[in-house]
């Protein structure tokens, strides 16, 4: 085997010194040179930028799949580079066994036909939750992982080092101030002529100071480029913030969309099964005159939008459908139009609403210049 005698003796004896080194500075026995307070605070603001980090990016993994076995086997599959199965998500589940379950009990009955309407709404809102999770992992956990595996890895690493030369530094400082008092005491011994032979120590331990001097130089060198380069490395941190927050700001817009998604979804879905009381009560004559209980299904006032503290003037949209004229209305919401009979709607944009009889209660007329159609009520608030 071919190798180093030398290199590997000297690496021995710097592992050995900087042991030592360690040793008396734990018990008190060695002076530590202590690194300077901005290098201290951004070492502190590393740490726990990556303490904080690791808290977010697991909270939201769970946040993002409750299940914490199907987490345990996603992060087998990633070590793994292999692909995760997919697999229908609780939502997916449910419209599934709510399709099956109306087509069971028959597509043309009242039940039958709201468990199907259900069950593709289910659905939707499952895909919605898919695409929520896909643009969270891509935009927000992934870089929060890149920081802790990549760019904090590389920081432990310069810190290391630094604290390698660190001891480097001190140790050499030791072996100086060792050699100075050994010179200084042959010098004494002499001085006194006790013993000519000292002459020769004397000789010996002014080059061991010369080369504690050189080591200490060298050292000092070292220790001061590690410490620059480890400097420049957490300055970086900040950086990391800047890019942190702008994945943040996805990761909210993607939860503002998806829960968007889901309330118009619902929305819709209320529509449709707001005429199937109606259906129930004259499906179940029979049971109803026996003395059964009608079955009917209960309705949210659909006039309610968005959580919001401006509300919906409902007596507006009351006294607008009792008379011919027309109102300004400002958006609160952007609509997209489902059908050429519909407007679509930009947030804060200002339309005029009119009512026009025999049109369903939870939609106006509305009109954008020469552009004209429908328009939901729960999208708009009317000004005064």
């Amino acid at each position: 085997m071919d190798f180093n005698v030398k290199r590997l003796a000297a690496d021995a004896g710097t592992l050995f010194s900087r042991a030592v080194q360690f040793t008396e500075e734990k018990f008190g026995q060695a002076e530590k040179t202590e690194l300077d307070a901005h290098l201290e605070n951004l070492l502190t603001r590393a740490e726990c930028t990556k303490q904080w980090t690791e808290k977010i990016l697991k909270q939201t993994e769970v946040l993002l799949q409750p299940n914490p076995n199907v987490r345990i086997e996603e992060f087998f599959y990633e070590k793994l580079d292999k692909k995760v199965p997919t697999r229908m998500n609780n939502h997916e589940l449910l419209g599934e066994s709510m399709i099956d379950s109306g087509n069971e009990s028959g597509p043309g009955t009242a039940y039958g036909n709201a468990l199907i309407k259900c069950g593709e709404t289910e659905k939707q809102i499952g895909g919605a939750e898919r695409e929520f999770i896909q643009s969270s992992a891509i935009n927000f956990l992934t870089p929060f992982r890149n920081f802790l595996e990549g760019d904090f890895k590389t920081i432990l690493k310069e810190r290391k080092l630094l604290q390698n030369k660190r001891l480097d530094l001190d140790a050499a400082k030791t072996k100086l101030k060792k050699a100075k008092m050994a010179d200084a005491r042959a010098l004494v011994i002499l001085s006194l002529n006790i013993l000519l032979l000292f002459s020769n120590a004397v000789q010996m331990w002014a080059e061991e100071v010369t080369k504690a001097e050189q080591d200490l130089k060298m050292t000092q060198s070292e220790f001061d480029r590690q410490a620059e380069i480890t400097r420049l490395l957490l300055e970086g941190i900040s950086s990391t913030h800047a890019h942190h927050l702008r994945c943040l700001n996805d990761f909210v817009e993607a939860q503002m969309t998806y829960y968007a998604q889901c309330y118009q979804y619902m929305v819709d879905l209320q529509k449709q099964l707001g005429n199937f009381p109606s259906a129930f009560s004259s499906n179940n004559n029979q049971s109803t005159a026996s003395g059964g209980a009608s079955v009917s299904l209960p309705i949210l006032p659909l006039s309610t939008p968005f959580p919001s503290s401006k509300g919906n003037a409902s007596s507006g949209f009351t006294e607008l459908q009792n008379f011919t004229g027309s109102r300004k209305a400002r958006v609160l919401y952007d609509y997209d139009a489902a059908g050429s009979n519909e407007l679509s709607l930009l947030a804060d944009e200002v339309i005029m609403v009119s009512c026009v009889p025999g049109m369903d209660s939870d939609w106006l007329m509305g009109e954008r210049g020469t552009q004209k159609g429908k328009v939901p009520i729960t999208y708009l608030e009317l000004l005064n």
